[in-house]
């Protein structure tokens, strides 16, 4: 063979049930470059404290790529027992399920747990890798008797891969703000239209005059009476809302000890003591806003603390994009922009999938004509 002619790839084999744990971190996180919430320490931070294991119904079925010695690509999966903590809901088909005698759990889950985050699902730059991690994925699937696989805020390059193997595809809405090169925040401000632009300047009026103001802590300057306040705050949210906190104190304390380089926390501060707490994750490209928390009521105070707090610190920063997690048309007047977010389905019954493609088809229709809605309401001044 002459010398220059590259030697041949090594076969492409695909693994069942991949311990994270036994996975290099570096390798893990070599497969999705500039992805904190998918990164090695987030995953293992939810799996090793408890969050997202069998206990909660969360049971980790990851799927790898190999060649040879090499992890190529890998699919972060889980099997669910219900349908909490996922943000794209599908309840109705669960109960549509019980009332025909069917089983709808256990189902599979390609998701971040707890995490309604765009990004990739079939991780790594192999091509053939991806697909044949889907393809084992769909196998898993009918070999297992799961009623479903769920590949959950996929980016579009897997979107696309799911489409073309025949998954029914959801659309939904979430918000997003764009940095156009603002020198500050009234520079952003100053491309809102008057009446919007009004109103934003009476949130933050609102809240200086409460006598709130807020302090921004990255990383290790985070200290543990901060994380044990911002807990305190994530929690009572969840409990005000009549529900369970998925996320637990030791879950917050190792990623502040290991994503510590990702981490933001907004405090608001009253009288020199804590009012508020915001925690957001951000890489120099994107911040992405994640939990939040009070422990009294002040007007505007949510909007600043989640959303003027976090554009600011992106301006200062530079970063690109701030999105704004799930749900939200009050985000809307606070500069964040609607985007189609993409979720795919595959039904192993067939008189199921047939049903379930035909409500996501006119799902998405309803989707199109709300971003319409929408972009009627965007308090961004029109071009001239």
């Amino acid at each position: 063979m002459p010398a220059s002619a590259a030697a041949p790839s090594p076969p492409l084999r695909i693994a069942r049930d991949l311990a994270l744990e036994r996975v290099d971190a570096r390798q893990w996180d070599a497969l999705a470059p500039g992805q904190p919430l998918l990164s090695h320490a987030f995953l293992a931070a939810l799996h090793a404290t408890g969050c997202a294991s069998r206990a909660t119904g969360w049971t980790p079925r990851f799927l790898g790529a190999w060649r040879g010695e090499r992890l190529v690509g890998a699919m972060p999966l889980y099997a669910k027992t219900h349908s909490y903590g996922e943000y794209v809901f599908d309840w109705g088909w669960a109960d549509a399920y019980r009332r025909h005698g069917r089983r709808y759990y256990p189902k599979l889950v390609a998701a971040i747990p707890f995490t309604p985050v765009t990004g990739p699902r079939l991780l790594g730059g192999d091509d053939e890798a991806r697909a044949l991690l889907l393809r084992e994925a769909l196998a898993l699937m009918t070999d297992e008797r799961a009623s479903s696989l769920h590949v959950l805020f996929a980016g579009e390059d897997d979107a696309a891969l799911c489409e073309r193997a025949g998954c029914a595809m959801r659309a939904g809405v979430q918000f997003r703000w764009t940095n156009e090169g603002y020198g500050d925040f009234d520079a952003f401000l100053a491309s809102f239209s008057h009446d919007k632009r009004k109103k934003v300047k009476q949130d933050r009026r609102r809240v200086a005059e409460a006598g709130v103001t807020f302090v921004r802590r990255t990383g290790r300057d985070i200290r543990p009476a901060d994380w044990s306040f911002f807990f305190r705050c994530y929690e009572g949210t969840y409990r005000a809302h009549h529900s369970t906190p998925y996320l637990t104190p030791a879950f917050f304390e190792r990623i502040g000890a290991t994503l510590a380089d990702h981490l933001l926390l907004v405090l608001g501060l009253r009288d020199g003591r804590p009012l508020c707490a915001a925690l957001d994750v951000y890489t120099g490209d994107t911040l992405w806003g994640r939990y939040w928390g009070t422990t009294d009521h002040v007007p505007g105070l949510h909007f600043e603390a989640c959303y003027y707090q976090a554009i600011e610190f992106a301006i200062e920063r530079g970063i690109r994009a701030f999105e704004g997690g799930a749900q939200g048309v009050h985000k809307l007047a606070r500069g964040l922009v609607p985007v189609v977010t993409r979720s795919a389905h595959a039904i192993a019954e067939p008189s199921f999938a047939a049903a379930i493609a035909d409500y996501c088809a006119r799902e998405r229709v309803d989707i199109a004509h709300t971003l319409d809605d929408l972009e009627q309401s965007s308090p961004y001044r029109a071009p001239k």
